[in-house]
């Protein structure tokens, strides 16, 4: 673990509901853990090369950058274009007719989203929010399609992107199906920790609420302050002034899921 976490001790304090946890300074991601059993955590989309769509496009793209909580787009939008995160973290919500919202994903960097207007969907059927500063490319619909003629391997790499999301979401479907909300809540921030990813883990990870998390897992905010506090107390996630740590060994959890099932 990285030097400035080395002295962290079990007695602090207690993570207090309704926390947002902040993101380390430039410099603190240097912890690298390394773990046999992160296989377990499946159906992860391979990383793109962040400059591959900078220097295949000449023209059709606008890059922008969104601010914590900025709405990308909205559902029941124009569906014309595909969007790229270059850097940061979005999430996509469904709102019922009713007003009730849920999270449908999280993406990490170097994901795409948007892609259904490829497959004529004519509105976009969810909302797409950044979850911490972004830099979002954004690719209008005939662009991208030409480009995935002219480009055989952006071709090959995008659908295998496609098809990792899929996986993803079915994953995603047996946890909330089958898994009770603790171990949702520690395959979801193994995830955002990129543990079991072709990219290198961040095992600090950047702001994001307690509530927004409880959106994620489908729990309440309060159970997520108990789960977060009972992963500490275990020694699976540790916490001072720079934000969440989160161990290797914190997979035992999500490993117990799957042995159960």
């Amino acid at each position: 673990m990285a030097t400035s976490f080395a002295s962290m001790k079990s007695t602090a304090i207690r993570i207090p509901l309704g926390f947002s946890f902040s993101p380390p300074p430039a410099g603190h991601h240097k912890s690298t853990v390394v773990s046999k059993s992160i296989g377990a955590l499946r159906g992860q989309c391979p990383a793109f090369d962040t400059q591959i769509l900078p220097t295949k496009l000449l023209a059709g793209k606008q890059r922008r950058e969104y601010l914590t909580g900025e709405s990308i787009y909205s559902q029941g939008d124009p569906a014309d274009a595909v969007f790229y995160i270059q850097s940061g973290k979005v999430k996509l919500t469904v709102t019922s007719m009713s007003g009730k919202e849920a999270v449908t994903a999280y993406l990490p960097e170097t994901s795409f989203f948007g892609e259904g207007s490829l497959a004529g969907q004519p509105l976009r059927v969810s909302s797409a929010i950044a979850l911490q500063s972004s830099a979002i490319v954004r690719v209008e619909k005939a662009v991208m399609l030409d480009l995935l003629h002219r480009e055989p391997e952006f071709a090959k790499q995008f659908l295998a992107h496609a098809l990792s999301r899929n996986i993803r979401m079915e994953a995603d479907l047996v946890d909330h199906l089958f898994n009770s909300s603790e171990k949702r809540l520690a395959r979801l921030l193994m995830l955002m920790a990129n543990f079991g990813q072709n990219s290198k883990p961040i095992p600090v990870i950047a702001k994001i609420s307690q509530e927004t998390l409880a959106e994620m897992i489908g729990t309440t905010r309060s159970r997520v302050s108990f789960f977060l506090n009972r992963f500490r107390d275990l020694g699976y996630i540790d916490y001072n002034g720079n934000g969440m740590l989160i161990k290797s060994s914190l997979v035992s959890v999500v490993l117990e899921a799957e042995q159960a099932s």
